[in-house]
């Protein structure tokens, strides 16, 4: 008697032709993206605090269902959407590992990051019970890198939809959010006097914006160009990272001057990149996985 319809691997089989691993990743950067932004809610509003250095459980009641105070539920809620995260990228690693259709480098980048999960479990755990701003901060970044290698496995999988267009329009969206990014950040003073946890949310949205739009034009412009176009785009995603390592410190007057030089940077090379791309003649027929 044949078990193949009933077996683990066939049931993922048809839950991931059903629904497409593509899908099953764009899923899990959002939940990604999603608890990276909560966490940094939940830091700008002081919630970390409010639970009082209890961890998991925070001060919730039965089941932590009930949180006592509004920022007991930002941090409740983060760790909320933490979980399925968690879970939504063990189960991308183990579906790039079981399908054999997958990229190899892909696979790689996925699994790499559910390794990482459970150290960025561990730091948010530090981050209660300590709560110092070296661990704070190597929790933040190790859920950047987690984004960052999703990001990319995200976009090599869909890789054969994208062209010029996409690469323009990711662009496009780089030179309007590189202003609204300044403009939300300490070194500006926009009429409001304190860095409000809303501008700390909202810059740090358009932070990942910038650097899904950076991502996206390198990798797809890369192989779909080959003349001088390449280069700007290439040069945009650590760009945005010097961006993001500046604008979380520019707190301080004194990196003020560094944060602004990088955002000049990154406008430009989106600039020069846009004016190039829109004169560069695509590579025609070219419907290959991009390479990490």
């Amino acid at each position: 008697m044949s078990y193949d319809n009933h077996t683990p691997d066939s049931r993922l089989r048809s839950l991931i032709d059903r629904f497409g691993y593509p899908h099953l990743l764009t899923a899990t950067l959002a939940l990604v993206a999603a608890t990276i932004l909560l966490g940094v809610a939940a830091k700008a509003t002081g919630s970390g605090l409010a639970c009082e250095a209890n961890w998991p459980r925070c001060d919730g009641g039965p089941f932590n269902l009930l949180p006592a105070n509004l920022p007991s539920f930002y941090e409740w809620f983060h760790r909320f959407v933490a979980m399925f995260a968690g879970f939504a990228i063990v189960g991308s690693a183990l579906a790039a590992w079981q399908l054999p259709d997958v990229d190899r480098r892909v696979t790689a980048l996925v699994v790499f990051g559910m390794v990482l999960t459970p150290v960025q479990v561990a730091l948010g755990r530090e981050t209660v019970k300590q709560y110092t701003m070296d661990i704070l901060s190597l929790h933040f970044w190790t859920a950047v890198t987690i984004f960052t290698l999703f990001l990319v496995a995200t976009v090599s999988v869909w890789a054969p939809r994208l062209s010029k267009p996409h690469v323009l329009g990711s662009l496009a969206l780089g030179i309007a959010a590189v202003p609204v990014h300044v403009v939300l950040s300490p070194a500006v003073d926009a009429g409001i006097a304190t860095y409000s946890p809303t501008m700390q949310l909202t810059q740090y949205a358009v932070t990942l914006t910038l650097l899904g739009a950076a991502i996206v034009a390198a990798m797809v412009g890369r192989h779909r160009f080959t003349g001088r176009a390449v280069t700007p785009l290439l040069a945009g995603p650590p760009l945005v990272v010097v961006v993001l390592f500046f604008g979380r410190q520019a707190v301080n007057p004194t990196l003020e001057a560094p944060y602004l030089v990088a955002v000049v940077a990154l406008l430009s090379t989106f600039a020069v990149g846009m004016v190039w791309s829109r004169r560069e003649t695509p590579l025609d027929g070219d419907s290959t996985t991009l390479s990490p």
